[in-house]
């Protein structure tokens, strides 16, 4: 087997890629840290005989289709699941495997698809027991493990919220309401610009329609202010938000809950293509992701990036910059030429073109406000690894940090496990804010990525 070609990432975009290689006789390395294929998005049920009905026929047949179709390629495709990457060069990379040993991965050709992980938002009571990130809750859900416990409401923004709260409905679980932070008229606004892609607007109005069938209470231009609770979550106050996302405090509402799922959209999961120092640049939304080109290249011809890492797009969209890559290391390797690859490319882009329409559309929908970085009190904590609160952040920025290393050095902020995966957001959103620049610099994650366990350091000799 030819195994120059490793890609990262065993969800649509680095399946998709495999299966476009494989298709022309190049094989490849998958590797993913999750126990099966299938990304957050297609990986199913971790049980044998479980029915995932209640997440809708479309969804059902999409993943059985691309399971089905990857089977194919079995012969040609090496998988390692289990298998954690913490760390990486222009050469190779070191990846954790499933008998805990760090081992070296050389490649000639890479493939980033490593996806993205959910934006942490911070208030009163967001570290409370019973509040949940929306994308973990519909991860349980669709691994058919776990339902949440009790009376459960879901806070935030984005069609995750309505489709979330209908999977959860049909599983069996008890949605007591869906509160959506941007104001309906800012929906309708977009109506033309989703139709881009009819069956994906149809899919909205339809969960919708549920919702309201089912008397579960879906309220447009209301978000989180608080949660409460002794030990664990017992309430939540909820408020209408303006255009900025400011809370009438006059309209304040409070329900008893036992699960909050919070969803304000996801992050690119750049660690590691910051660790390996490619180019990035901030996104209008705030986040940083890589630069790639039109074959999904990164600023070094022989990495390429798919999927979310690249931008935030969706499952279709994955599968279609998978391919694009997989076609730039197919001309690389001299398999397909110029005018083979060209082609082909066109027209997975002009799919793509649509798809990227319809997302435009959902994005200005869902822009956030800058008063929901006001959400958090004083002494709320927003770095949990190392116990930062809004006053440590406060304090930093009256004294002229205005930038995100020198936030790191003044306050903490990303020393911690995660190396900023939950409170970086929120001080890039701060520090934007307070300095007016789009740009305010970095943090390189350090070498290892995740932290190792103590078994990863002990030789084959010491064992013997």
């Amino acid at each position: 087997m030819n195994s120059s070609s490793v890609i990262v990432g065993g969800g649509p975009a680095g399946m998709s890629a495999a299966m476009e290689l494989a298709r022309h006789g190049i094989g490849s390395v998958v590797l993913d840290e999750a126990s099966r294929l299938g990304g957050v998005v297609y990986r199913g049920p971790l049980r044998q005989g479980v029915a995932l009905d209640y997440l809708g026929a479309r969804y059902r047949d999409n993943m059985l289709a691309l399971h089905r179709d990857f089977e194919q390629f079995g012969d040609q495709v090496e998988v390692r699941l289990n298998t954690r990457i913490v760390g990486g060069s222009d050469s190779q990379l070191f990846a954790l495997t499933p008998d805990e040993r760090v081992e070296a991965v050389p490649y000639s050709y890479l493939l980033l698809a490593a996806g993205c992980h959910e934006r942490s938002v911070p208030f009163p009571g967001w570290t409370l027991p019973g509040v949940i990130l929306l994308g973990g809750l519909q991860l349980q859900i669709k691994s058919g493990v776990v339902k949440p416990l009790g009376r459960t409401v879901l806070v935030g923004t984005g069609p995750l919220l309505p489709l979330v709260a209908c999977q959860l409905h049909r599983a069996g679980a008890h949605v007591a309401g869906v509160y959506e932070a941007c104001a309906f008229g800012r929906l309708a606004k977009e109506a033309i610009t989703l139709l881009n892609q009819p069956q994906l607007f149809l899919d909205g109005l339809s969960m919708v329609a549920y919702l309201k069938r089912h008397g579960i209470p879906l309220h447009f231009g209301w978000g989180i202010v608080e949660g409460r609770g002794q030990n664990e979550l017992q309430e939540i106050t909820v408020a209408p938000y303006d255009a900025d996302w400011r809370v009438d405090l006059s309209r304040l509402r409070r329900l008893p809950v036992e699960t909050l799922a919070v969803g304000y959209g996801f992050i690119p999961r750049t660690q590691l293509t910051q660790q390996m120092n490619l180019n990035h640049h901030y996104d209008d939304d705030g986040f940083l992701k890589p630069t790639v080109d039109d074959w999904q290249r990164s600023n070094l011809s022989h990495i390429h990036l798919a999927g979310d890492i690249g931008g935030l797009r969706g499952g279709e969209a994955a599968m279609l910059t998978g391919r694009i890559a997989a076609l730039s290391v197919l001309r690389q390797l001299g398999v397909l030429n110029e005018d083979q690859t060209e082609q082909q490319r066109h027209d997975y882009q002009r799919e793509l073109a649509g798809i990227l329409r319809f997302r435009a559309g959902i994005d200005r929908f869902t822009r956030r406000g800058a008063g929901q970085l006001l959400l958090p009190r004083p002494d709320t904590i927003i770095c949990r690894c190392e116990n930062v609160t809004r006053q440590d952040i406060d304090i930093a920025l009256a004294q002229g940090i205005n930038d995100l290393i020198s936030l790191k050095m003044r306050t903490r902020i990303s020393m911690g496990d995660c190396q900023g995966k939950v409170c970086v957001g929120y001080c890039s959103d701060r520090l934007r804010k307070h300095t007016g620049k789009k740009d305010v610099g970095w943090i390189r994650p350090r070498f290892p990525l995740d932290p190792l366990p103590f078994s990863a350091f002990v030789s084959k000799t010491e064992e013997v």
